[in-house]
């Protein structure tokens, strides 16, 4: 009987949402401290973007604990998603629970409540993995 791992399982959750909305560029599931959990697509470089996976991972957990800190000096509640947008594309960041997040980077022409609602989804799923 073959063996499922975790890590299958989150990478296989991570593809499934990609095919779902084709302009997430890369899914990445990252811990508080900054590691990758799990990523899709594994272990590949994305030349036009110039990031892979532990970069993104880096960014991500340094953007969580930034918005983290911030509603809590504002008395604004818990983080429900970060969303950074630029002229070439964005990175959602929703946390999965409190020591995870889900990453995306999609790019500039992705419909956005779409992506956003389906990320929102793929990372409460998540939270069941996790």
């Amino acid at each position: 009987m073959a063996r499922v791992y975790r890590i299958n399982i989150l990478e296989d959750q991570l593809k499934r949402l990609t095919m779902k909305v084709l302009d997430i560029r890369q899914a990445v599931i990252v811990s508080n401290d900054g590691f990758v959990v799990a990523a899709y697509p594994t272990g590949v470089k994305d030349n036009r973007d110039s990031v892979n996976s532990p970069q993104v991972a880096a960014m991500a957990a340094t953007l969580v604990a930034l918005g983290d800190q911030t509603l809590d000096r504002l008395a604004k509640g818990e983080m429900k998603r970060l969303l950074i947008e630029g002229d070439d594309g964005a990175i959602i960041v929703y946390p999965i629970n409190r020591q995870a997040a889900l990453a995306a980077l999609v790019t500039d022409s992705a419909k956005m409540g779409l992506t956003l609602h389906e990320i929102a989804r793929a990372a409460a799923n998540l939270a069941k993995t996790i």
